[in-house]
């Protein structure tokens, strides 16, 4: 088992990015003090405002780790703390090729990995930057959702461990990629179905395996 820490646990509230901003949205986390209860669809006092695209059971919890912040920060030229990319949990550091299936344990909290982020115009609203989607699925750094399989309080700084799922199935990397190639290959697209995928990433792609 692979050892991984805990870095820091992050809730939102809802907000307007600017006063101009026609919906409110729960992008920025902050960092909590103490212990916060996980349960089946996240982190309790959490806000998702939008709950089309983010949240549910099968995206119930965001993580991003502390590695991936030291990159964006060199890249950007500016520092880049925990929840800046409103993740819940910021995470030490990535295993080898994280995958769809892969279970983390922090206490007695289980997570599953499902699929990666998919960058929206609110994160590029909230980066300040109108280019940020682009930039962010350059990066090929999305960060996972997670499914909860068993809940229970998590806090920063525990000590965690990952069990790896079926080394067949698709990393969250190459599930990035074949969400946002429109030509991925249909077989590829049948074989990734094949592992615990999160319903969103799933339905989009049996919507494009299907046969014409």
């Amino acid at each position: 088992m692979t050892p991984v820490t805990l870095v820091s646990v992050n809730t939102g509230v809802l907000e307007r990015l600017t006063p101009a901003s026609k919906s409110r949205t729960g992008i920025r986390k902050m960092p909590v003090g103490g212990a916060v209860l996980c349960d089946t669809v996240g982190l309790v006092g959490d806000a998702i405002g939008n709950h089309k695209h983010h949240g549910g059971p099968d995206q119930a919890v965001y993580l991003y780790s502390a590695e991936d912040y030291a990159w964006w920060s060199d890249t950007l030229g500016r520092p880049c703390a925990p929840g800046l990319f409103g993740e819940n949990l910021t995470i030490s550091h990535w295993w080898d090729a994280p995958r769809a299936g892969d279970r983390v344990q922090f206490g007695e909290v289980i997570l599953e990995l499902t699929a990666p982020r998919i960058p929206c115009s609110t994160l590029a609203a909230h980066m300040g930057d109108p280019r940020f989607v682009d930039r962010f699925a350059k990066a090929a750094r999305p960060g996972a959702y997670a499914r909860v399989l068993q809940a229970g309080a998590l806090a920063a700084g525990v000590p965690g461990h990952v069990s790896p799922g079926d080394a067949s199935w698709p990393s969250i990397v190459e599930l990035f990629d074949m969400w946002l190639d429109a030509t991925c290959d249909r077989a590829r697209l049948i074989h990734a179905l094949r592992a615990p995928v999160g319903i969103r990433l799933r339905e989009r792609f049996l919507q494009r395996s299907a046969p014409r």
